[in-house]
């Protein structure tokens, strides 16, 4: 057990959020019970999260995708209403990190693909956030593009999206969570073979044939599953506290 103010003090110096500048409220975003028994994780806080939360008995919830973000509707209404309501009634905490959980050197979305896919990290890609968050490195051997593409699909249970821009074994390769395909100019720029990411937007596709850069969109959900997944696992294990990651699945 351990109160909220003790975690969030934690969570604080651990994903240091000071640090982004982000397009969400980072940290406590709803205040529920002060002791923390039982805590669930997952992606995005949607209505199905809440209930299971709810039915594992959770009095904290912990996410990636929170609530509240830049230039959204600020009014308590519709779908907004009933989230919060439900977390109000039933005294459970709203936590969300965003940016810091995509960029923290172990725990974060990018670290954990790395050690999920056996990337080997040499660096971070400039030019892609404030910290840089995107990271960039090589495979643990060479692959040809269907054999890495294989490797996506098993690892995140997730058909990738590929754009072919050349036949050279992948041997380098960017890597950035989420919706970040437009750093694949950066990832060009570094002369890798190949960059990653969550998401695919119809330029995407241009620059990857002109930037002679393969590309690989595995999903947006798919590859943010294991940051926040981690950072539960971290705090369940150090406070001794009731866990459970809640996977909604989303084909994005």
């Amino acid at each position: 057990m351990i109160t909220r103010t003790e975690c969030l003090s934690y969570l604080e110096t651990l994903l240091e959020p000071g640090r982004f500048h982000d397009y969400c409220p980072n940290g406590l975003q709803v205040a529920g019970s002060e002791q923390i028994n039982n805590l669930v994780t997952g992606v995005t806080a949607s209505q199905a999260l809440l209930d299971a939360a709810l039915d594992f008995g959770a009095d904290t919830i912990l996410v990636h995708h929170g609530y509240f973000w830049r230039g959204e509707d600020p009014r308590v209404i519709g779908i907004k209403q009933r989230r919060l309501k439900q977390l109000l009634v039933n005294d459970i905490n709203l936590i969300a990190y965003h940016l810091p959980i995509d960029a923290h050197a172990t725990l974060g979305n990018n670290a954990q693909l790395a050690k999920l896919l056996e990337l080997e990290v040499d660096g971070r890609i400039s030019g892609t956030g404030d910290p840089v968050i995107a990271l960039c490195g090589c495979l643990a051997e060479p692959k040809t593009v269907p054999e890495f593409a294989d490797q996506l699909r098993q690892a995140l249970g997730r058909e990738p999206l590929i754009i072919q821009a050349h036949d050279r074994p992948i041997n380098t390769i960017g890597w950035c969570s989420g919706a970040a395909q437009d750093y694949i100019e950066q990832a060009a720029d570094l002369g890798l073979d190949a960059f990653l990411s969550g998401e695919i937007s119809e330029q995407t596709v241009h620059l990857a044939r002109e930037l002679g850069i393969n590309y690989f969109a595995a999903g947006h959900h798919a590859t943010e599953r294991y940051g926040v997944k981690a950072v539960g696992e971290h705090l369940a294990e150090k406070f001794d506290l009731e866990y459970q990651f809640i996977d909604i699945d989303n084909p994005v």
